[in-house]
């Protein structure tokens, strides 16, 4: 273990990240929440001390809850822009159990209000959170709801929710453009979204709006990197990042932390083997399907 601490300590005043501290972290169940709170008010100290080059994504990254290695991200994201109220959203979050908001609600204390068209999902969801320790007594608000453009306002009115919040996080493997577009009624400092990966970084395009829409096709679902920055760019925000594939992309409200994260391009996110490997080998089978440019 203490050859791990050592191989560890890098260029940032001895906190520990990269592989080193995925592999410490393994070693150490850095998934607990104890683990995160100590990582979190490292953060801090680098935020305090102004030690620059800061981390970068694929340094911070890791999986709690989260499909990849959104939970790492997020909580690197909200140790350095501060929060606000602690509500998380999530639009189609499955079961709750694998998703970007599970983390910070368990072991953070956030406030959370998730949403998935399954009703399976949404009385597994509810179980689970009832079931954990941390959020028995005030588990996330769980709704079954069919979210399309001319709902979604209301949907997320009925909770309750309106204004400013923290996060909003968007994983619907079809509308994801169109809903991020309609949504007025809330005001996310950070939003967290998938983007289909097949299409390169210079096609804006996304599938055509259908309220009814369900992904039978693989790979003919969602909308580009190219396509959510440019709609983020009129709603005010700015592409941040991507998690190391390259498709979940990280989006922070304008005037929030320019100077700790400054907008990147769409090509510098979709470097990775795996994002260039999508757009030789999957794009060509679908390309010629409808796709819509905005």
């Amino acid at each position: 273990m203490k050859s791990l601490i050592k191989k560890a300590i890098g260029r940032f005043g001895g906190i520990v990240f990269g592989n080193a501290f995925r592999e410490l972290a393994e070693k150490m169940s850095y998934t607990t929440q104890g683990m995160q709170i100590l990582l979190l008010q490292q953060y801090k100290d680098i935020l305090a001390q102004k030690i620059r080059p800061l981390p970068t994504f694929d340094e911070v990254g890791f999986r709690c809850h989260s499909q990849f290695e959104e939970d790492g991200i997020l909580l690197y994201l909200f140790s350095m822009i501060g929060t606000t109220n602690k509500i998380a959203m999530e639009i189609c979050a499955g079961n709750g159990i694998e998703c970007n908001t599970a983390n910070l609600i368990i072991n953070h204390g956030w406030n959370g209000f998730l949403f998935d068209g399954g009703l399976d999902n949404v009385e597994m969801g509810r179980a689970y959170f009832a079931s954990q320790k941390n959020t028995f007594l005030w588990p996330p608000i769980f709704t079954q709801a069919w979210i399309t453009a001319e709902n979604v306002n209301e949907v997320i009115r009925n909770v309750g929710v309106n204004g400013e919040i923290d996060l909003l996080s968007l994983d619907i493997d079809g509308m994801d453009y169109w809903i991020w577009k309609a949504i007025d009624c809330i005001q996310p400092r950070v939003v967290v979204c998938e983007t289909q990966n097949v299409i390169g970084p210079d096609k804006p395009l996304t599938v055509p709006y259908n309220e009814n829409f369900v992904a039978k096709t693989p790979d003919y679902n969602g909308a580009s990197l190219s396509a959510m920055s440019k709609l983020a760019s009129e709603k005010g925000y700015r592409l941040t990042g991507t998690h190391r594939y390259g498709f979940n992309a990280f989006f922070i409200r304008n005037g929030i932390a320019e100077d700790l994260f400054p907008a990147v391009s769409v090509e510098a996110c979709l470097q990775h083997p795996y994002s260039k490997h999508a757009r030789e080998v999957r794009w060509p089978k679908v390309k010629d399907l409808e796709w819509k440019e905005v």
